[in-house]
């Protein structure tokens, strides 16, 4: 009996040695990756004093010569609106600003990145705003003497900026070429 017992202790402990390994470790936390296709521009011609090239993806909808385009897989809207000048630049411009300062409370910073196209009479200012803002991007562009552009980015999202900044590059990037290839009629 006392040689089944060393035994059975022998056994037990060559099985406990045995099966001693590393410590249970969690995984550590991981990022989505996320990847969107190349975009492939196009020119839209509205009916509207202006026109620019629109990214495919996007789908566009019109209301009196100011449009969303929404990005549905992204959960995005570009919005874009047309006021004629008047008399009034002065006033747009100022609203255009306090319209995107507004956002200064959320965001980690604002970078105004100033854009002029003289030959095709364009200039405006980009607003690039880092942070949990609920928007990411802001322009406008104007000629100055007839025609004034305003545009913003909005995701339908909880603004978390680690979370969204592969889709608000990927939209920035279509803002930024509405603005440069944005013409007058």
């Amino acid at each position: 009996m006392m040689r089944n017992i060393i035994k059975y202790s022998f056994f037990i402990a060559i099985l406990g040695l045995i099966s001693c390994g590393d410590d249970a470790v969690p995984k550590p936390k991981g990022h989505l990756r996320l990847d969107y296709p190349e975009a492939i521009y196009e020119t839209f011609e509205p009916n509207c004093a202006y026109q620019f090239e629109v990214n495919k993806l996007g789908e566009i909808k019109n209301d009196n010569c100011s449009f969303e385009i929404n990005y549905p897989k992204m959960k995005a809207t570009i919005y874009l609106t047309y006021k004629s000048v008047d008399g009034n630049i002065n006033d747009l411009l100022r609203d255009s600003q306090k319209l995107t300062y507004d956002h200064a409370i959320k965001a980690d910073d604002i970078l105004e990145q100033p854009f002029l196209n003289d030959s095709k009479k364009v200039y405006g200012m980009f607003y690039q705003v880092g942070g949990n803002a609920a928007t990411n991007a802001q322009f406008y562009v104007t000629d100055s003497v007839k025609n004034f552009v305003r545009g913003s980015v909005y995701f339908y999202a909880k603004p978390n900026y680690d979370s969204i900044l592969p889709a608000a590059k990927y939209v920035q990037d279509d803002v930024r070429r509405i603005m440069e290839t944005l013409e007058w009629k």
